[in-house]
């Protein structure tokens, strides 16, 4: 009976270390998970940003989000008109502020028909603006195409500054 008893309590112990071992940690995991969203940024109920992708990846103890396929965003004035578009291939958004930072392949359209075109660029939500350190293109209705490194602008893309300008001109002198 005594045998019994020690080879009962050797089994349970061995399965407790082999769950163990079989389980995986949750670190480093996301706390949620979806696919085929829309998010929706707000400013004191007005709809700022919609934002949709293939997935999210969602993080509560850092407050950020990830997209990581396909991300399409419409941005809108105080008026809750549409302004401008932006897509990449993925972004991360910081929920505390609603800041994004869009990366990979970023274009980003005005309704105006300004098209810039950068590896990053960083939506800050307070101040509704866009900025990049990044190398850029943008390209403008009227068929000019302007280069550069680093980029501020507001979120229609119609008061923009190239911080460091570069390229040619076709015009002779």
């Amino acid at each position: 009976m005594v045998h019994l008893l020690s080879i009962c309590i050797m089994i349970i112990l061995s399965c407790n270390k082999d769950i163990s071992k079989v389980l995986p940690s949750s670190e480093g995991l996301p706390d949620q998970e979806s696919w085929g969203v829309t998010i929706i940024l707000t400013n004191e109920g007005l709809i700022r940003a919609k934002v949709m992708s293939g997935h999210l990846e969602k993080y509560n103890e850092k407050e950020f989000i990830i997209l990581d396929s396909s991300v399409f965003v419409d941005f809108y004035d105080l008026k809750e008109n549409h302004t401008s578009t932006l897509n990449s291939d993925k972004a991360e958004i910081n929920e505390k502020s609603n800041d994004m930072l869009a990366m990979g392949n970023v274009i980003a359209k005005s309704d105006s028909g300004i098209t810039l075109f950068s590896e990053t660029l960083k939506w800050l939500a307070r101040e509704e603006k866009f900025i990049t350190k990044d190398s850029l293109m943008i390209t403008t209705l009227d068929k000019d195409t302007l280069y550069g490194i680093g980029f501020e602008s507001n979120a229609d893309l119609k008061n923009w500054k190239i911080l460091n300008p570069s390229g040619i001109t076709g015009e002779s002198f």
